[in-house]
């Protein structure tokens, strides 16, 4: 075999003889359903090269020949041909699906099983939201991920509590890019090193933060979800340079709330496998952040999704794992919360008695919340307001479970309504305003009162066209439908439906 030579795109390719070496089936793949001709390829690849500024980068139709027959081509082609084919297909081409060779070898970017380690958390969140911002860009709304369920999800997210290894007494050391890249976390900066992000600097990225959840809960998930992704993304930036521990901890703690976030909003407007990949994501810098509550907020978040998609059972099994393990860190308001979705779960399983225990435990735990002590902004969600919405959707979900049970309809009206009256006079919550207004309606509907669903969900169309979120517009349609079926003859339900029909038609929205 011939002596090991670097070609003229920072490849590498083995001798003339080409002893060794196969062809690449799976970019030869890709290359032939794209319709794009050697040449072709080649001029994008330097385009593109030349954007990010790697100039040395000369392509042409024999450097693409030799890649289809194996040759492995070096950073940062491999990274190139990823977004070059993710935005001929529109879904999220990885490189090893091209079969290429990252700069180091990682998980595939659709995986839920990831590595529990700084580094790989900093280079999946970076590549997963440079892939979503890319396919955001050129109006793309699905990827080719799926949704993870079972045992597949649950067994790799209980990893989030085995312990780091142990640090040196003081600070923790968060074990980020800066401690295994090439310069170490901690130091003077010196020539050609960055200077340490500033307090001032650090406060302005959690504010900015906080700013985009208020956003969201004031329009919907659909209005700044690509602001948000792309911030993460600077974020990542950020943690690829060398901080001190304090810092590379505070950056991993915003990583993980931007990171929710964008699970969150992406799950507003039906984007599912999207947003259970930022879930998890999410998870993995809290738990590089030291930040257990953080952690748990992130898993009640996936527990809800999974009762969205009928997988109470998956709901559960998560509200239990953020329970033990922020046993020991979790405010009265934090666990009033998990109480609150533990009762959601249980009402979805047919299960009264250990939903009824968990609406009381969270009742209880919110009345010995201390409004004295500081908590962080994530948790100002949970409301009491939040808290009335929670326990009367449980019972809400129990009375479908037990048959449209009017005992169970009765029990979630008055606190439904209360919730309604709470988010009415919250000018940030216009979002959970018309999702309660929905909930009522649908508990009107279990009492056989048309009119006063009717009344209900007519105001809930008012705000759900202030708001871009699907998750409110499906349940207004879902809702509406169900009561024309069963009460079509009632005037205030017809022109309920015409009016939904006129102003909130059946489109699909982009994930802004």
């Amino acid at each position: 075999m011939g002596a090991l030579e670097l070609d003229g795109t920072g490849g590498s390719r083995t001798g003339a003889t080409g002893a060794g070496k196969s062809p690449n089936e799976e970019l030869t793949s890709w290359f032939m359903r794209s319709g794009w001709s050697k040449g072709e390829l080649a001029r994008q690849v330097n385009r593109r090269a030349r954007r990010l500024g790697a100039h040395h980068i000369s392509t042409d139709t024999s450097r693409v020949r030799r890649w289809l027959d194996g040759e492995q081509p070096r950073e940062p082609i491999p990274r190139i041909l990823s977004e070059l084919f993710s935005e001929r297909f529109g879904c999220v081409v990885g490189v090893d699906q091209l079969g290429l060779h990252a700069a180091r070898p990682r998980p595939a970017v659709s995986g839920i099983d990831l590595p529990w380690n700084a580094r790989e958390t900093v280079e999946q969140i970076s590549e997963f939201s440079r892939s979503d911002l890319m396919l955001a860009r050129r109006g793309f709304l699905g990827t080719s991920l799926n949704v993870a369920a079972g045992p597949v999800l649950v067994e790799p997210m209980q990893r989030w509590l085995a312990q780091p290894p142990a640090a040196p007494a003081g600070p923790p050391a968060l074990p980020g890019p800066a401690a295994s890249a090439a310069a170490p976390g901690a130091g003077p900066a010196g020539p050609g090193r960055p200077v340490a992000l500033s307090d001032p600097e650090l406060d302005l990225l959690e504010t900015t933060t906080a700013m985009f959840r208020q956003w969201d809960a004031q329009c919907g998930g659909g209005l700044r979800r690509k602001a948000v992704i792309g911030h993460l993304h600077e974020i990542t930036d950020l943690l690829q340079e060398p901080h001190p521990p304090a810092v590379t901890g505070r950056l991993f703690r915003i990583t993980a709330e931007l990171s929710q976030l964008g699970g969150w909003m992406s799950y507003d407007v039906g984007l599912q496998p999207t947003a259970q990949k930022y879930f998890v994501l999410a998870l993995h810098a809290a738990k590089e952040a030291g930040d257990r509550p953080l952690g748990a907020y992130v898993l009640s978040s996936m527990a809800r999704q999974m009762i969205h998609l009928g997988r109470a059972d998956d709901a559960l099994e998560l509200v239990h794992l953020a329970q033990y393990g922020s046993r020991d860190s979790a405010t009265a308001r934090t666990q009033s919360m998990l109480y609150a979705m533990e009762a959601r779960a249980y009402a979805n399983l047919g299960r009264p008695d250990r939903c009824h225990r968990a609406v009381r435990m969270a009742e209880d735990c919110f009345t010995e919340i201390d409004p004295g002590h500081p908590e962080p902004d994530w948790l100002r969600f949970f409301s009491e307001a939040e808290l009335h919405s929670e326990n009367a959707h449980s019972y809400r979900d129990l009375a479908y479970v037990a048959g449209r049970s009017p005992t169970y309809a009765a029990l979630a009206r008055p606190v439904m309504a209360r919730a309604v009256e709470l988010f009415a006079a919250d000018a940030e919550r216009r979002r959970s305003y018309a999702l309660n207004l929905v909930g009522l309606a649908t508990v009107h509907l279990l009492e056989e009162q048309p009119e006063r669903c009717a009344l209900c969900a007519g105001k809930a169309l008012t705000v759900a066209r202030q708001v871009r979120s699907e998750r409110v517009n499906t349940r207004l349609r879902r809702t509406v439908d169900t009561a024309v079926r069963r009460y079509g003859g009632v005037g205030e339900v017809a022109d309920l439906a015409d009016r939904l029909a006129r102003e909130l038609p059946e489109t699909l929205e982009a994930a802004g």
